[in-house]
């Protein structure tokens, strides 16, 4: 059990924590001003003055375990690796991975989805669906954070074509083209927010 501390007559008062508050948050204020101010003088100083970063022109670099948006991996022959097993929609706490399988022309290959998608509004990018893949097939190596798509909640239903698309560019050009394209489309959206072209 916990025991609670008594509060000192002080404390109890109350009129003296709020002003205790009120200086240190003054304080921090004195001192975050007085950065920005020598910043916007032309002295550089260790810290930033403001912790913002100007997305999405600036970018943190993500680290190598960041769980970013979704991608199929692919065959070498450009087809889709995935077994429709379903175990990634079974692992998903969110039930955000619908998956509808058929019959393939191959019979060496049992079966494949013909239609794979995930629900980005559902989703809450745990990684489940990456850890429960036998086969290596679905992966959240992007480096790209999630997508901000106009208000329509059908675009954000992003399906098989879209998520091996992803690979294909990955693979081609590498992850900072990737970064480039998603930057670009940021951009086109914060000059016109409510166009269909973003």
């Amino acid at each position: 059990m916990i025991r609670r501390e008594e509060m000192t007559l002080w404390q109890r008062l109350y009129v003296g924590e709020v002003l205790r508050g009120l200086l240190l948050t003054s304080g921090d204020l004195v001192r975050h001003l007085w950065r920005f101010l020598l910043n916007a003088a032309g002295v550089r100083t260790k810290q930033r003055p403001w912790a913002t970063l100007e997305y999405p022109d600036e970018q943190r670099p993500y680290a190598g375990r960041f769980r970013a948006r979704h991608r199929l991996t692919l065959k070498p022959d450009g087809s889709v690796r995935c077994t429709a097993c379903f175990l990634c929609a079974t692992a998903c706490p969110a039930k955000c991975i619908y998956i509808e399988p058929a019959e393939h022309e191959d019979p060496r290959i049992e079966k494949f989805p013909a239609r794979y998608e995930i629900d980005t509004l559902l989703c809450i990018y745990c990684g489940y669906c990456v850890e429960a893949c036998p086969v290596d097939a679905i992966r959240m190596d992007t480096g790209i954070h999630p997508e901000i798509y106009p208000a329509d909640p059908r675009t954000f239903i992003e399906d098989k074509e879209t998520l091996m698309m992803r690979s294909r560019v990955l693979e081609d050009a590498g992850p900072a083209a990737l970064q480039q394209e998603h930057r670009a489309r940021m951009k086109r959206m914060e000059i016109e927010p409510f166009s269909d072209q973003a």
